[in-house]
């Protein structure tokens, strides 16, 4: 399945096609580099703000209408905004693949920005925070709440979805700004995927984008930074039933050393994977329950840092203390020796993950796109997969040792009720 072609046009924007033999329909996919972590200060949330602007209208594709065409051939279209990327994709029939190429072009070339859109998107995501957010039990947590604690830039510490003083204060030159500086062809990378030529697919999609005019690069964000001492924050829920608590770690970068991030995917699945998980068994014997996850998206969903993450949701009698002991006692146990067949049993439950995702056109085609815009490895999806085929017991006794270490790790403890601070104010 690897028949994959690249181009780059005279515009910076990079595209990416296979041909996938048998599949039904055709995936597309955009993806910008920009996300939370490329927000100006004071502007937190603005990344999200603006994917939802991407949908409301160009220069020939009136407000609504990119939504409404790709519905009605039965496709499905949406958009997600992440900390290092955007994406907008869509899954069609091929005989729209031409029109949701030119309806892309359209937009990155000639987006419409207004007050009205602005002010309509606005409220939209500030509705989305209070129903996803504010409105329910553990509503963003730990992602909207752990990066502060676990690291010190702005930009990588920030809550994404945003804060509503920022918001309200974005204006629509802070759009047209933010548009001309990240939405350009050369902050972007297109997939493409169908059973068609690749070299096809690369023709299409050059016949719409390459009139589009060359933008300037933004600068590179500074997100390195050197680790901090353990930290501990304490954040109260006026909607949880219980308390919940989420430890941190960094993650090592999988643009350095695939093999060594494939090990933490290996550790979690050891850890919280399904029913037989060591510290999913442990815990759950309190009344807790416990996962893990590379990255607070998913693996690769995120450049370089990245982040390793446990919660559990845990009853009162339980403490936190008592919580991160159970933790990194599982930790050290794994570190200090791991049966074969547990390796072996784990590594199998990861693969088969993988695949099963990229089963999807949808999952595969942004996969593409994602891979190529933060790694530069259109295939890094697929290279994971077989980079945790040569995961041995010693790479996972490494991961381990490093997330039993309190330097350099975060813990946020979910209370519920109201914060006493904002009560007594």
């Amino acid at each position: 399945m690897a028949d994959l072609r690249m181009r780059q046009l005279s515009n910076g924007l990079r595209i990416v096609a296979q041909r996938i033999p048998g599949v039904s329909g055709a995936g597309i996919s955009v993806n910008y580099r920009v996300g939370f972590r490329s927000e100006p200060h004071n502007r937190s949330g603005f990344a999200h703000l603006f994917e939802h602007m991407m949908f409301q209208g160009s220069r020939d594709i009136p407000r609504g209408e990119h939504f409404a065409r790709i519905q009605a051939s039965g496709g499905t279209v949406n958009g997600h905004t992440f900390p290092d990327h955007t994406d907008y994709y869509q899954v069609v029939p091929d005989p729209m693949l031409d029109q949701v190429l030119s309806m892309e072009a359209d937009r990155m070339a000639h987006l419409r920005i207004d007050q009205r859109n602005l002010n309509t998107q606005r409220d939209v995501v500030k509705q989305e925070i209070a129903l996803q957010v504010d409105g329910k039990p553990y509503g963003g947590f730990p992602w909207t709440v752990l990066p502060q604690a676990l690291y010190e830039l702005w930009h990588n510490a920030h809550n994404g979805y945003g804060e509503p003083v920022d918001l309200d204060a974005a204006t629509v030159a802070d759009c047209r700004s933010f548009y001309a500086t990240h939405y350009g062809p050369g902050n972007a990378v297109l997939a493409l995927c169908a059973d068609v030529d690749a070299e096809r697919l690369l023709d299409a999609a050059t016949a719409r984008f390459d009139d589009l005019p060359h933008r300037p690069l933004p600068p590179p964000v500074p997100l390195d930074e050197p680790l901090r001492g353990p930290r501990h924050l304490t954040r109260w829920d006026r909607l949880a039933p219980r308390p919940a608590l989420a430890l941190g770690h960094r993650m090592p970068s999988a643009h350095a050393d695939l093999r060594e991030y494939a090990a933490h995917l290996v550790l979690s699945q050891i850890l919280t994977g399904g029913t037989t998980g060591r510290l999913r068994q442990r815990l759950s014997s309190h009344g807790a329950r416990s996962d893990s996850s590379v990255g607070f998206f998913g693996p690769l969903m995120a450049a370089d840092p990245d982040t390793f993450v446990f919660v559990v949701h845990r009853p009162g009698t339980l403490s936190p203390a008592v919580t991160l002991d159970a933790i990194r006692d599982e930790l050290r146990a794994v570190a200090a020796g791991l049966p074969a067949a547990s390796l072996t049993h784990a590594v199998h439950a990861v693969r088969r993950g993988l695949y099963q995702a990229l089963d999807s056109l949808a999952h595969r085609t942004r996969a593409l796109a994602r891979g190529e815009l933060l790694f530069g490895r259109p295939l890094i999806l697929d290279d994971l997969t077989r980079a945790l085929t040569a995961v041995t017991a010693a790479d996972v006794h490494r991961a381990a040792t490093h997330l039993a270490e309190e330097d350099g790790s975060a813990v946020v403890d979910l209370l519920p009720g109201n914060d006493p601070q904002e009560t007594a104010a």
